[in-house]
């Protein structure tokens, strides 16, 4: 079976994009150009169910931030039905 990577829009893509540093509008530029390529990516559900999987600390995977990744992650558990 092929790796997702193999098919995203970001394979050709200087990595370093992907994990924008600082802060400000130099910052929040890079986080935007990043999503941008997420955007249209034929695997981007399949990036981020790993990013997720991996509890993947950093960087944009799926055209989600870490931040952005960890609020979906506590979304998802308060949504999990108690057992009883």
């Amino acid at each position: 079976m092929a790796d997702y990577r193999d098919r995203a829009r970001c394979r050709n893509e200087d990595p370093e994009l992907f994990y924008p540093l600082g802060e400000g509008r130099a910052f929040a530029k890079q986080v935007a150009e990043a999503k941008e390529v997420c955007e249209a990516c034929p695997v981007r559900a399949e990036c981020l169910e790993d990013a997720l999987a991996r509890r993947e600390p950093d960087g944009i995977w799926g055209g989600l931030t870490a931040d952005e990744r960890r609020a979906l992650l506590r979304r998802q558990r308060g949504q999990l039905p108690c057992a009883s």
